[in-house]
C-alpha cells in the first residue's frame, strides 16, 4: 500500500519545470526490499522514452556491471535517480529540481531499505550527500549515511566516455561485494577474482 502512493503521489508530480519537458516520470525499478539501491543522476532521452531507469546504453554497462558482481535489477538491486524527469537535452539537473525531487528519493530510501547504496557519479552523490566535493575524491571510500553504507563511484556515462576510469570503478564494486557479503550473505558469489 505505501508503494503504491509513493508511486501515485510521484506520477502526479508538478513541483518544477521539468514537468513540461518530460514523456515519462522515471520513478525507480527493482525488488521494492532489495539489499541494493543505485542512484544515478536523472532519467535520460531512452529512460524518458521507456518510463524505466538506466536502459540506454550507460543502463546496459551497469547492468554489466551488476552481472558480474552476482547482482541483477531483480533479485538484488532497486535503481533510482536524484530527479525522476529528465532534464532537457540531458543536462545536469539544476539544484533547485534535485531539491524538489529529494523527498520523493529519500522515501524510496525508505520504502527500499537497502543495506547499501551506490551513487552513480558526481550528480548523485551531490545531491544525496549534499557534498560539493568530486567524484573522484569521493569514490572508492565507504561513507556512513543515515545508518546506511553509501559507495560513491562514477556513473556508467562516464566510463562510456572515458574508459580509463573502468579500473577504479571495478575496485569500487569489489568494495561493494565484500560490504554485501558482510552485511547480507558471507556466500554471495560473484564472478571477480
Amino acid at each position: 500500500m505505501e508503494w503504491d502512493n509513493f508511486r501515485a503521489e510521484v506520477l502526479q508530480c508538478t513541483k518544477c519545470p521539468l514537468k513540461d519537458s518530460r514523456k515519462h516520470i522515471v520513478v525507480g525499478e527493482g525488488p521494492e526490499q532489495a539489499p541494493v539501491m543505485c542512484i544515478g543522476e536523472g532519467p535520460g532521452y531512452y529512460e524518458d522514452i521507456e518510463g524505466r531507469p538506466f536502459v540506454g546504453h550507460s543502463g546496459q554497462l551497469l547492468d554489466k556491471i551488476l552481472s558480474v558482481c552476482g547482482f541483477s535489477r531483480s533479485t538484488h538491486v532497486y535503481i533510482a535517480n536524484i530527479v525522476k524527469c529528465r532534464p532537457p537535452h540531458n543536462r545536469t539537473p539544476l539544484p533547485e529540481e534535485r531539491t524538489s525531487c529529494l523527498p520523493f528519493l529519500l522515501e524510496q530510501i525508505r520504502l527500499v531499505n537497502p543495506f547499501i547504496i551506490i551513487l552513480l557519479g558526481a550528480t548523485a552523490a551531490k545531491g544525496l550527500l549534499n557534498s560539493d566535493a568530486g567524484i573522484t575524491r569521493l569514490r572508492g571510500k565507504w561513507i556512513l549515511w543515515q545508518g546506511r553504507w553509501v559507495m560513491p563511484t562514477y556513473h556508467p556515462s562516464a566510463l562510456l566516455r572515458n574508459p580509463s576510469l573502468k579500473k577504479d570503478a571495478w575496485e569500487d564494486f569489489k568494495l561493494v561485494i565484500d560490504k554485501y557479503r558482510e552485511l547480507v550473505n558471507p556466500l554471495h558469489h560473484s564472478d571477480f577474482h
